[in-house]
């Protein structure tokens, strides 16, 4: 038989116990406190700190290295098996095709220069005809119609027009007193005398005089300056200095 005392625990034991209890709760504190220590540290790091030490690439040290797999054949007569699950970069050419080259012929040297005389003359059609037929059309249809947005766009569509022919009008007048001086300083020319090139002003002039030439053999010329006199009147106005409110009381 066992005795009793055989059971019961020495006092060596009780104390070995006790020490490695203690050296438990020791290491259990130390860790704790390490995870602290590491916590705070963290806590306190900066989000310039953190972007730096991404871009220097220690993120990646916990990371799995990715492994390119080789295809594999089982036998030499059977084509290599690759995975299908390899991602396809975003940006690809599927067809390489030749770059396409912008060419404007206005600049290119291959399309020749550009004959303005040439290319009024040719299109000279559409302000001596079409335009004034468009107008007329477009001038019927705003009295058919009454719609107030088909109105609007066809007073838009007039508005072109006569911008247009007014446009052309004035490039014409310009283009006949060049002509005339031209000719003019050809004859003083020959007679020895130096050319004299017109200003932008003095072109601006003769228009002013062809125009009103026009308007006195059509009749107009009256209605026009009092049209010109009410808007330079109100213009005018805007510039007068208005009477004091507490100026008549005194």
């Amino acid at each position: 038989m066992k005795n009793r005392h055989d059971d019961m625990p020495t006092s060596s034991k009780i104390k070995f116990k006790d020490s490695d209890e203690e050296e438990e709760e020791e290491e259990s504190a130390s860790e704790d406190d390490g995870e602290t220590e590491i916590h705070e540290v963290l806590a306190n790091v900066t989000f310039e700190e953190l972007q730096k030490a991404r871009s220097d690439g220690s993120h990646v040290i916990n990371q799995k290295p990715k492994l390119e797999r080789k295809g594999k054949r089982e036998n030499k007569n059977r084509p290599m098996e690759i995975s299908s699950k390899k991602p396809v970069g975003r940006f690809r050419e599927v067809i390489q095709a030749p770059k396409k080259i912008v060419r404007d012929p206005r600049f290119e040297s291959l399309c020749g220069t550009l004959d303005v005389d040439g290319f009024k003359k040719r299109y000279n059609f559409l302000y001596e005809s079409e335009l004034p037929k468009e107008k007329e059309q477009l001038k019927k249809q705003m009295k058919k119609t009454k719609d107030p947005e088909v109105i609007s766009g066809l007073k838009e569509r007039l508005a072109w027009i006569d911008k247009q022919l007014k446009s052309a009008s004035i490039k014409h007048t310009d283009k006949e007193i060049l002509v005339k001086h031209k000719k003019k300083e050809r004859e003083a020319a020959k007679q020895g005398k130096q050319p004299y090139y017109l200003k932008k002003s003095e072109i601006r002039k003769q228009e002013l005089v062809e125009k009103f030439k026009e308007l006195k053999a059509s009749g107009k010329l009256a209605s026009f300056i009092e049209k010109k006199r009410r808007k330079n009147a109100a213009k005018d106005h805007r510039f007068m200095p208005y009477r004091r409110p507490n100026e008549g009381e005194e």
